[in-house]
C-alpha cells in the first residue's frame, strides 16, 4: 500500500505501432484536380498507403494517363474521369462511376480550384461565377454526391489558402470562394458527425506550384514571402499533401471541422 510520501502510477501499455504504408489498404479515394501539383501529391501519398485512387481531369488526357500509371505503380487500382468541376451536370456521372467500380467511397479530397485575379471592386459576374462554381459550389456538390457513398470512418478534405482570411492583392474573387469553403467545412463537420465522417480543410501558404507562378511579379513576391516567413522559404506541394493525408487517415479520427494552416509561420508575423 502506498504511503502519503509515495505515488503509485499506472502506466498504460504502449499502443501498437501503426504501419502507415498499409493504413488505407482497400480504401477508395477521389481527388479532384489530382493530375498535377498539390492534387497529385495527395493522390500519390494515398496510393502509397494502399488506397485505390480516382482522379479527374478536364483538358489533358495525356497528363491524366501519366498520373494514373504512376498511381498504379503502388499496386492499387486507379483511373481518371473527365469532368469539369465547375460544370455541375458533369459531377453525378463521376460519382456514379465510383459507385459502380468500387461500391463505396472512403476518402473525398476536393482540391481542384480556379479563379481570375482581380481586386474587389473589379469583380464581374465571370470572375465571381468562375471562383464560386469551381471552388465553393463544386465542394458542396461533391459533399452532396459523395457522402451517400460513405460510411463511418469516412474522411472529407478540402483545400484553402491564406487569402480566405487576409488580404492578398488581386485575390478578392478567389479569397471569397475559399472563405466559403472553410465555412462549409464547419457546417458539414457538425452535420456529418453522427455518421462518424470527419470534414477538414488544409490552408496552404505560398506553395511553389504552377498556379503560384501565374501571379504578377512572381519572383519579387517569392523573395518578399521568403523574407517574411519564419522558416525562410516557400512551401512545396508535398508538405501540403502530408498534412492532407494525415487527415485522411485513422490517426485523425478526433479531428473535424478544422482548417489547418500550413505556411511556414507566414501568417504569424
Amino acid at each position: 500500500m502506498a504511503t502519503n510520501d509515495e505515488l503509485t502510477l499506472t502506466v498504460p501499455a504502449p499502443s501498437p505501432a501503426i504501419d502507415e504504408t498499409k493504413e488505407l489498404k482497400g480504401k477508395t479515394a477521389f481527388v479532384s484536380g489530382g493530375t498535377r501539383g498539390i492534387g497529385f501529391a495527395i493522390a500519390e501519398r494515398l496510393a502509397a498507403r494502399g488506397a485505390n485512387v480516382v482522379i479527374n481531369y478536364f483538358r489533358s488526357r495525356g497528363s491524366a494517363n501519366e498520373a494514373v500509371e504512376k498511381l498504379k505503380a503502388f499496386g492499387v487500382e486507379s483511373y481518371a474521369h473527365r469532368a469539369n468541376m465547375g460544370n455541375h451536370d458533369q459531377l453525378p456521372p463521376l460519382f456514379d462511376g465510383i459507385k459502380e467500380r468500387f461500391g463505396t467511397l472512403d476518402v473525398l479530397v476536393s482540391n481542384a480550384a480556379l479563379g481570375l485575379y482581380t481586386d474587389m471592386l473589379s469583380i464581374d459576374d465571370k470572375a465571381w461565377d468562375l471562383s464560386m462554381h469551381t471552388n465553393a459550389r463544386a465542394f458542396l456538390h461533391c459533399l452532396q454526391l459523395g457522402v451517400p457513398l460513405m460510411s463511418a470512418g469516412g474522411r472529407i478534405i478540402t483545400l484553402s489558402s491564406l487569402g480566405s482570411q487576409q488580404y492578398i492583392p488581386g485575390y478578392a474573387a478567389i479569397g471569397v470562394s475559399k472563405a466559403a469553403i472553410e465555412n462549409i467545412v464547419k457546417y458539414a463537420a457538425v452535420e456529418l458527425a453522427s455518421k462518424e465522417i470527419t470534414v477538414n480543410c488544409v490552408s496552404g501558404g505560398f506553395i511553389d506550384t504552377a498556379a503560384l507562378k501565374v501571379f504578377p511579379n512572381y519572383e519579387d513576391m517569392k523573395r518578399d514571402v521568403t523574407r517574411h516567413t519564419p522558416l525562410g522559404r516557400i512551401g512545396t506541394p508535398e508538405e501540403i499533401a502530408e498534412v492532407a493525408v494525415f487527415l485522411c487517415s485513422p490517426r485523425a479520427s478526433w479531428v473535424t471541422g478544422q482548417t489547418i494552416i500550413v505556411d511556414g509561420g507566414y501568417s504569424l508575423v
